[in-house]
């Protein structure tokens, strides 16, 4: 079962369409998982358009409308591991750990909100992935998405992807990137 992981989308405020490559990976997905801040709902009735399978939830840049449709936290089981999608984890010291306790029954944690990918594991076993952005990219050196596939109740093949960067007019925030911590 392939995955396809986005988070921070923040459409049309930092780009003005989902980057080419992006929308490439949604046909060769059996299951999108979008972790929070869409900020339009059109892009969330894209994804439900051109998705067979999409596990979504809101994020604190998401009014009414999206809050409306989606939950603050949804719950999949995808291949017979125990998936979690939450937009917020709170400050990255400390995460593993308060994850693990809030999320005690998951295999896999997907969330969003900083920008910053993210791929540790609990010593609980819990996996946690952070996709980052493929609009936003905040202090990071590239906009980004993650693939992965499920697999024998396996998560394998995680794959950060970087994107390329966006040419003038495409709604580019203008900030300058640093280094990836």
């Amino acid at each position: 079962m392939r995955l396809l992981l986005m988070s921070d989308t923040h459409l049309p405020k930092r780009a003005k369409a989902l980057p080419a490559p992006l929308l490439a990976e949604l046909p060769q997905a059996d299951v999108v998982l979008h972790a929070g801040d869409w900020v339009d709902t059109a892009t969330l009735d894209l994804l439900e358009d051109r998705c067979r399978r999409l596990v979504g939830v809101y994020g604190n840049n998401d009014g009414p409308d999206l809050r409306a449709r989606l939950p603050e936290v949804a719950y999949a089981e995808l291949g017979g591991l125990r998936f979690g999608v939450i937009h917020e984890t709170g400050p990255a010291q400390g995460r593993e750990k308060r994850c693990a306790a809030r999320f005690p029954d998951l295999d896999v944690l997907i969330f969003g909100h900083s920008h910053i990918p993210w791929d540790t594991t609990a010593p609980t076993g819990l996996r946690l992935l952070n996709p980052g952005s493929p609009t936003d990219r905040r202090r990071q050196p590239h906009c980004t998405y993650m693939t992965a596939t499920v697999a024998d109740g396996r998560l394998t093949d995680v794959e950060l992807h970087r994107l390329p960067p966006r040419t003038p007019g495409q709604g580019v925030s203008g900030r300058r990137g640093t280094a990836m911590s």
